[in-house]
């Protein structure tokens, strides 16, 4: 085991929109995970890799991005739950992720109050986000009340979004997690399958497009990945909806809007890849598929922590 390399897995929680996926992307310097001004729209552990500096070598942070914790109400929700908590608990660190605006929320105070039992000795650290947008006395404010309540090891003001104080979150978490050898390639950035990233991709472009009218009824799946003798990848997906008027919605005038998001999808697709692609969406209608078993496997869910 070298002594001048560290490498451990540090998990991203909080509420919806507290702004995980923003930071995760931050830290790695790539677009890894779905951003979008809905809530939830993180549903598998996302995991980026990252490499920084510790004084005499170098870490590798190895971030699981987590779905937002919120009372879950369906058996998608309550998965969804599962897994950030599941992350949580098998991480090396932990980093509870605030927003400025909303401070200490019932949504925080509980997640406050589960700490203690789920993630037992680990250290906390808390990170208060979108510090640019609220006045340094209520942030100071904000700190003293949020370590009254838990005892953080630290606490870090930043701006995911600017990127303001994430550089010293990230040697932070550099010395924190454990020495050893490297658990990825130094050149590798998510462990998720290329076919799960183009899923996610065209996710995102649907929820940005479609958030009025179908925020969480649908989900992508990437049924066909062939690698062309061009170097060019041919990728076919699946928007799986739940009802009949969704399909409609989804296809737009003329099949406008899923040719406008096949092609936004397809654009970031090639950038991330830095190869040509072909992508094709088919809509189809399946009422129950958030009651199917194989559609939370593909998200990187478990069915079973689903069930009441």
């Amino acid at each position: 085991m070298s002594h001048d390399t560290r490498a451990g897995f540090v998990a991203l929680i909080g509420e919806p929109n507290a702004g995980k996926s923003t930071l995760l992307n931050r830290m790695v310097g790539a677009e890894v995970c779905i951003v979008t001004h809905k809530v939830q729209t993180t549903r598998a552990r996302i995991r980026g890799v990252a490499m920084a500096d510790h004084g005499a070598g170098q870490s590798q942070i190895v971030f699981v991005d987590t779905p937002g914790l919120f009372r879950p109400r369906r058996r998608l929700d309550r998965a969804m739950v599962a897994a950030a908590w599941g992350g949580a608990a098998d991480a090396d660190v932990v980093v509870l992720l605030i927003e400025a605006q909303r401070g200490l929320t019932d949504g925080v105070q509980a997640i406050i109050d589960s700490l203690r039992d789920r993630i037992g000795p680990r250290p906390v650290a808390l990170a208060i986000n979108k510090i640019d947008r609220t006045k340094a006395e209520n942030l100071l404010a904000l700190s003293r009340a949020m370590n009254d309540a838990f005892p953080f090891v630290q606490t870090f003001m930043i701006s995911a979004d600017k990127g303001y104080g994430c550089d010293d979150l990230k040697s932070w978490l550099a010395g924190q997690v454990p020495p050893g050898p490297w658990l990825y390639p130094e050149d590798q950035i998510a462990d998720l399958p290329m076919r799960m990233i183009a899923a996610e991709m065209t996710r995102e472009k649907l929820t940005l497009r479609l958030h009025q009218e179908l925020p969480y009824e649908l989900t992508v799946e990437t049924e066909v990945w062939e690698e062309r003798p061009d170097g060019s990848a041919w990728i076919e997906q699946i928007v799986y909806v739940a009802r009949d008027g969704h399909k409609g919605i989804v296809l737009g005038k003329g099949g406008a809007t899923a040719k406008a998001v096949s092609q936004a999808a397809r654009l970031e697709l090639e950038e991330f890849m830095g190869r040509k692609a072909h992508l094709f969406l088919t809509i189809k209608v399946r009422p129950n598929w958030l009651d199917e078993a194989e559609r939370y496997t593909e998200m990187g869910l478990d069915f079973r922590d689903g069930k009441e």
